[in-house]
């Protein structure tokens, strides 16, 4: 089953479940007649009988009154317990409440609210754990999906008749959601094509077309890419490179990935190699923490050789599955920088020569095209194996994607849809097309 098929499949199983879900909260049975005879009746009563009632309820007025007075009571003695409660919450987190009771004892409650934080945090990452691929990829991809189908529906309303405009303007609507050039000239030869042989001239038939040739264009580049993640025999280290420009997210895709191997039951192992920005190593050290994985650090300004040195030594020695090496970011056509890069990987090779399993290029989705050009020059002067696409629940084009392989042939192996460990996640292809074009389809 091809891709498209897939999709489609998807689809279909989603407007189902969608509509069992709406025979569920359907009411079981509307009003019988006798119902709607007894509900006419009370409408259509006389006057006198109206006018009797009221006066029914003026002479209970009194009790009424006293009910309500009850409840306001009530609410009033509710709405100051609520303030006290809310007076509670609002306390600093660091603040030491002492409560002194009748025999001069004192007990002392420090960091309340801290606790309900982290117990709230802790409820919210079971939450991301329990959300499917799917919902993930549907919530970080719905800026994309939207931008892209304004753009595409913009586009079909523009024209009535398919002519050559028709096609041009087609090839600059992809070229516009990221697409890039030789992608988008490609794809709309194929639809062009499809279009006269098939006679096809309506919209909704047209609109299916291009998006199931963009998904027949995307499967057959991806055919020879291997997407799964490479690691070392049993009993070694596996360690993993994270390369790329700076402001890209390499720090924080290497402390997210951390928690997700320590979540699998890993031994992992943090190499903090970038020992020129400002922060980098307090910013590793705090993800660590966080994922309870140690951190690798040398002194301040150190070789970033030597501090890769000594992690890929203890890893090997402690017994440890996994190293990841956070690496400074540089400019990809800065040449010191890149034989830095080099040297690192020598390093590594000298105490497992099998190693690094893995060097991933961390790109950012909102640089669209730019992005595209900083993998190619990486490629040329490092050997990649795959991609991490951070930041993708922050673009409105998403055709980045399809551009990374089209023009480099690398797989993307890991997607980022927001800031907590749970939004980075493996890449799908079919998640990935269901959740960019089920609203177009």
């Amino acid at each position: 089953m091809g891709l498209f098929d897939i999709f489609k499949k998807k689809k279909v199983d989603q407007e189902n479940q969608s509509a069992e879900v709406d025979q569920q909260t359907t009411p079981e049975s509307a009003p019988s007649e006798s119902e709607k005879q007894v509900t006419d009746a009370d409408q259509n009563q006389p006057a006198e009988k109206s006018a009797n009632v009221a006066a029914t309820d003026q002479q209970n007025q009194p009790a009424k009154k006293g009910t309500a007075e009850g409840t306001t009571g009530s609410t009033a003695t509710e709405a100051s317990e609520s303030a006290t409660a809310d007076n509670d919450e609002a306390e600093p987190e660091s603040a030491e409440v002492v409560a002194e009771d009748n025999d001069g004892d004192q007990a002392v409650a420090t960091g309340h609210n801290q606790d309900q934080g982290q117990k709230q945090d802790q409820n919210e990452d079971q939450h991301q754990d329990e959300q499917s691929n799917q919902e993930v990829y549907d919530r970080g991809l719905k800026q994309s999906r939207n931008g892209f189908a304004e753009r595409f529906n913009r586009f079909l309303a523009n024209f009535r008749s398919v002519d050559e405009n028709f096609f041009e303007e087609l090839e600059d609507t992809l070229i516009g959601a990221d697409l890039g050039f030789d992608l988008a000239i490609q794809i709309s030869n194929q639809v062009h094509e499809a279009v006269k042989v098939q006679n096809i001239k309506d919209k909704d038939q047209i609109r299916s077309l291009i998006i199931e040739q963009m998904v027949a264009q995307y499967e057959a580049q991806g055919q020879n890419e291997d997407q799964s993640m490479h690691f070392a025999p049993a009993g070694q280290p596996t360690v993993i490179l994270f390369v790329g420009v700076n402001g890209v997210g390499k720090t924080t895709t290497v402390g997210k990935l951390a928690s997700t191997y320590k979540k699998e039951g890993k031994k992992v192992l943090l190499a903090a190699a970038d020992t020129f920005r400002a922060g980098a190593v307090k910013q590793l050290q705090e993800w660590g923490n966080r994922a309870d994985v140690p951190v690798v650090a040398g002194p301040e300004k150190a070789d970033p050789a030597s501090v890769v040195y000594t992690a890929v030594e203890r890893a090997k020695e402690e017994h440890y599955d996994v190293l990841f090496v956070d690496t400074a970011g540089r400019l990809q056509n800065n040449v010191n920088l890149m034989q830095e890069l080099s040297k690192i990987n020598r390093v590594v090779k000298k105490v497992l020569p099998d190693a690094p399993q893995e060097v991933l290029l961390v790109l950012d989705a909102t640089t669209g095209q730019n992005a595209l050009q900083q993998a190619k020059l990486f490629q040329d002067s490092s050997d990649v194996t795959g991609i991490v696409l951070t930041k993708m629940d922050g673009t409105a084009k998403g055709g980045i994607v399809f551009a990374i392989r089209d023009s480099l042939h690398l797989p993307v192996k890991w997607i980022g849809f927001g800031e907590k460990a749970t939004d980075l996640r493996v890449f799908s292809a079919e998640d990935f097309v269901y959740g960019m074009f089920k609203d177009l389809v």
